[in-house]
């Protein structure tokens, strides 16, 4: 298992919380990411909005790119997963600036790929905002245009939504040891996305649920890979998985669950409740999304990483189980539960043995 973490561009992850002690800052997220790198973190996934979807969009957020950056620099082991959503970035400028931050840092660059939900954000910034289809249809032409430029000496592309005449790009992302390019990671649980994800990228990220939901997506998904691979004529790489989730860990877990109360009432009137009907209404969901589960995003609660040390580290062990690679953690504040993760459940979950017939913690 590979442990990661979302970098706190928005200055916290609690909709109902003013101030969780984590401002979005450089010189926060600079200390955190210097900080995960010695204490046993693979992976730092940078969010991409232009507004704050968090505290209201009146609050600061950091620009990913620039901190993907910046973060490039002062970091030596830590992947940088940084989002980029198509409509915001014509490919061939995008593939130019992401081989150049994989150059600075030594091949640690990697992209996850959002499709957009937030047409106010996309109104605001005078962006294109297209339907939910048409979002994954150009999503597909701009992963054509990036693995060109990042694979061929010149690229010639016509399509729909691009078009690219004799496009040079040098320098190339680092290719070593089988690395051909950046790894692509992104979501979705429509259909049109899980085909389009199974034949042009590298890894699959899904919302926060339970193991027992997870182990069928991940089937699903290597279904369509297989089929993909067929249809394309190549032997496409197996897939990568990794789930969002929202830890918390504590001594009891009585302890846990006033935990989960104090951080889940969410009402209309809280600084990010606006963006939730947003959220709604612009993406397709397998499951219905209560205003508990928006509360921390991505559904963080479900996947149950939620109890003592022991119960968190079973339930790691469970994912594992399920074909997970990779958690992209969520908590609160930030600093202070990524050191107790790594004191408390890293080890355990290192010893494996030691959890047989230890059951997580999950909600009703």
């Amino acid at each position: 298992m590979r442990y990661g973490y979302w970098l706190p561009v928005f200055g916290g992850w609690l909709r109902n919380v003013e101030d969780e002690g984590m401002e979005a800052s450089w010189d926060y997220v600079s200390r955190l990411a210097r900080r995960s790198e010695e204490i046993g973190y693979d992976v730092t996934l940078i969010a991409e909005l232009l507004l704050n979807d968090i505290k209201g969009i009146g609050a600061p957020s950091l620009d990913a790119w620039s901190t993907a950056a910046a973060l490039a620099a002062v970091t030596r082991t830590l992947e940088i997963m940084v989002a980029v959503r198509p409509s915001f970035h014509p490919p061939a400028l995008l593939a130019k600036q992401a081989a150049n931050i994989d150059r600075i840092s030594n091949g640690r660059l990697s992209l996850n790929v959002v499709s957009a939900w937030w047409k106010d954000e996309a109104r605001r910034y005078g962006v294109t905002f297209d339907a939910h289809d048409d979002r994954y249809a150009r999503t597909s032409e701009w992963l054509d245009v990036l693995d060109g430029a990042w694979s061929e000496p010149e690229l010639d592309y016509a399509g729909k939504y691009y078009t690219i005449d004799d496009l040079v790009l040098e320098p190339k992302p680092v290719l070593r040891g089988g690395r051909r390019r950046p790894t692509i990671y992104a979501g979705g649980e429509s259909d049109t996305a899980k085909h389009l994800i199974a034949a042009k990228c590298d890894a699959y990220v899904m919302h926060g649920d339970p193991p027992e939901r997870i182990a069928p997506k991940i089937a699903e998904l290597r279904e369509l890979r297989d089929r993909a691979s067929e249809t394309l004529g190549v032997d496409l790489p197996p897939l990568q998985f990794g789930v969002a989730a929202y830890a918390i860990v504590r001594d009891s877990a009585e302890e846990a669950r006033r935990e989960i109360e104090r951080i889940t009432n969410v009402t209309p009137g809280s600084a990010g409740y606006g963006n939730y009907s947003d959220w709604i209404l612009n993406t397709k969901l397998e499951q219905q999304v209560s205003l508990e589960d928006y509360s921390v995003s991505n559904r963080g609660l479900r996947a149950g990483l939620v109890g003592t040390a022991e119960q968190v580290a079973a339930r790691v062990e469970e994912f594992s189980d399920a074909g997970v690679d990779l958690l992209l953690l969520q908590c609160s504040p930030q600093f202070e539960e990524m050191e107790r993760f790594s004191a408390e459940v890293m080890p355990l979950v290192a010893n494996a043995g030691a959890l047989t017939g230890l059951v997580g913690y999950s909600e009703p």
